[in-house]
């Protein structure tokens, strides 16, 4: 197998979902007519979503969703041991995502006003990376198709993997978008990190996040901006605690 008279190596996949709703794992069967190509360079050889069939001869494991039970700690390190290489896939895998938002109440509050007498057993939320190590983490909510395409590539050519350091407002700008924070309206965008084509601004929604900081932030002054068109410093805290993606940021700024 080749791309452009360059060799590629055909690498064995293991996709694993963990506390998430799987929406990064749909997005890979969602290819559509890059699909075939896509799996041609990946030998899949576990994913649930996909086949009963599983091995556990994988070089790369794609680990999608966040910690959430003990249980979970173990197949985890286990998954470690065998994998050459583990991904982080998606905000809840590298962040902790939405089911970190539980990490800021009773966890014993929580479960006894849900559950009542049928309590699961429950633990923190942790993003991966604080139970194991990640070689590589592709973020998002869900994560992108192409820059998902362009990582498999990088990985089966052996080529340097170039993430984008500027933030989403860039990617805006370049999409002709009309600024939400110039409309008075809360958005992150001027934080976070590009490779998501500005997808939730060009649809009409502000960007929240979801994908972490970029390379250089300035949380204090945009704070300050957002707090000058209106909105409250209660209203921006409990936006930017969707995905606990920016948390880190915020907390070395102030």
């Amino acid at each position: 197998m080749e791309f452009s008279g360059i060799p590629l190596k055909k690498l064995r996949a293991a996709f694993f979902d963990f506390t998430s709703c799987e929406g990064c794992q749909l997005q890979i069967l969602n290819h559509e007519k890059n699909l075939p190509d896509f799996l041609s360079l990946i030998e899949i050889v576990n994913f649930r979503e996909i086949s009963s069939d599983k091995r556990d001869d994988y070089e790369i494991a794609f680990i999608e969703g966040a910690v959430s039970r003990k249980d979970q700690i173990d197949r985890l390190k286990d998954i470690r041991k065998k994998a050459k290489l583990v991904v982080s896939l998606g905000t809840c895998a590298c962040y902790g995502g939405v089911n970190a938002i539980k990490n800021n109440f009773s966890i014993e509050s929580m479960v006894d006003e849900v559950y009542k007498e049928n309590k699961p057993e429950t633990i923190p939320v942790q993003k991966i990376s604080e139970i194991i190590s990640v070689d590589l983490e592709i973020p998002g909510c869900p994560v992108s198709k192409i820059e998902l395409e362009y990582i498999i590539l990088c990985l089966a050519l052996g080529s340097v993997i170039e993430k984008k350091k500027y933030p989403v407002c860039i990617e805006c700008k370049q999409n002709m978008n009309h600024c939400f924070i110039d409309k008075g309206s809360l958005c992150f965008g001027a934080i976070t990190r590009a490779g998501c084509d500005s997808i939730c601004v060009n649809g009409g929604l502000p960007c929240y996040g979801c994908r972490g900081p970029s390379a250089s932030v300035n949380w204090m002054s945009l704070k300050n901006i957002l707090i000058d068109k209106g909105i409250t410093e209660e209203e921006i805290l409990e936006k930017l605690s969707l995905f606990n993606s920016l948390n880190e940021v915020i907390k070395d700024e102030n």
